[in-house]
């Protein structure tokens, strides 16, 4: 049993027959375009609650997230399943001369198979966004794969859509590639360096998105917010965001904070300069004296011919050791560096066990502050160049 024309339904109702030819033919394409759009809307209407429903008893709370590209995928299955009614019927749908229907069936086919590269395409961008919810993801990033694998379906959807609109086998297309091989390889160097990039940064989690990282070449010194095929975005500490090519990253050399923020302290390295004319040798009076001001010096255990640095030196590593903000499991010491013609440096070398920036910085600070409050108690003085200046006397 044939399938019925749209004219040849829809003609009875309008007065077909007393109608001018052309009329009947624009309402009937008219009536035709109109169904496509209306099964369009009901099929997208119709599928995004089921489709929620589904995927709502694999991942639970999480289909919040998902809002957006399930949005975008039921309407390309939606384009697509017209494209394929558009495809088998359209020659029962529209009315036009020979040649019109030839290129319809043409525009058909290509509206059909750019709506399978763009449903593919989402189906893609939904897999990557159930992925980025796991907790492995970070450690793991796939979304330069991802992307390359978009690249190559857009690719493959454009051949196929040059090979029908000229009528011609794909691999006819494909052979004249050859020719211009040079050319591609220019267009897609950034990408093709890119994909090999981000298997190696996948592959030896070089970097994950999170991490603090310095690029100093690029100005980078912040969070990575979105690790790409292409590029690599940073968010400075200063809230500005600089983009890195990603295969720069393994190009160059760049410094990953990942280890630190991992390790069980971050380090503390700071130093004074001693003005060596104030370093002597302590008597026994001097040496009791400090004790009596300094209850914490009878245990330290000082050599039997001390000097002030010295005393000084262990005392302040005694302190740093029993500081609660200090990990004694890693390395703590206070060492005498080489002198230099600006004193003798005394270096703090230690470990706090809060990494975080901010408490991090105060525990410094608070270090060295009261390593320098106690000099005086030793009786040594920082070395400090001062400006000349004037000063003025108020009559």
């Amino acid at each position: 049993m044939s399938m019925a024309h749209v004219q040849d339904v829809i003609s009875p109702f309008v007065g077909g027959e007393s109608m001018h030819p052309f009329i009947l033919a624009s309402l009937t394409n008219s009536v035709s375009l109109l169904g496509l759009v209306i099964i369009f809307a009901l099929i997208k209407l119709a599928l995004v609650p089921k489709v929620k429903r589904m995927l709502s008893r694999f991942l639970r709370a999480k289909i919040a997230f998902l809002a957006p590209q399930l949005s975008k995928l039921s309407g390309r299955v939606a384009l697509l399943i017209s494209s394929i009614l558009f495809v088998m019927v359209n020659k029962y749908m529209f009315v036009a001369p020979a040649w019109a229907m030839s290129q319809l069936q043409v525009l058909a086919q290509v509206i059909l198979i750019v709506a399978f590269g763009f449903l593919v395409s989402s189906l893609l961008n939904i897999a990557h966004a159930i992925y980025q919810q796991q907790k492995f993801a970070k450690d793991v990033p796939i979304k330069g794969i991802v992307q390359l694998v978009k690249l190559m379906v857009f690719i493959v959807t454009t051949v196929l859509v040059v090979s029908t609109i000229v009528d011609k086998s794909p691999t006819y297309i494909l052979s004249g590639f050859g020719a211009i091989a040079a050319v591609t390889l220019l267009v897609f160097k950034d990408t093709i360096l890119g994909l090999v990039a981000s298997i190696q940064i996948a592959a030896n989690k070089l970097v994950a998105t999170g991490d603090w990282i310095q690029v100093d070449t690029f100005g980078a010194d912040g969070e990575v917010i979105d690790l790409g095929l292409n590029t690599v975005r940073v968010r400075n500490w200063d809230n500005t965001v600089t983009t890195i090519p990603t295969y720069a990253l393994i190009s160059d050399s760049f410094k990953n904070w990942r280890a630190m923020q991992e390790s069980p302290g971050r380090r503390i390295k700071r130093h004074i300069p001693i003005d060596m004319n104030s370093v002597n040798l302590l008597t026994e009076f001097q040496l009791a004296e400090l004790k009596s001001k300094l209850p914490e010096l009878n245990a330290v255990k000082l050599p039997e011919y001390c000097s002030n640095l010295t005393a000084y030196r262990m005392y302040a590593e005694y302190i740093l050791k029993h500081r609660p903000e200090i990990n004694t499991e890693c390395t703590c010491m206070v060492r005498e560096l080489s002198p230099t013609q600006h004193g003798l440096p005394v270096e703090f070398y230690c470990f706090s066990k809060d990494k975080s920036w901010v408490n991090y910085e105060h525990i410094q600070a608070n270090i060295l502050d009261q390593m320098l409050m106690l000099l005086k108690a030793f009786e040594l003085r920082p070395y400090q160049v001062v400006s000349n200046h004037h000063s003025l006397e108020v009559s």
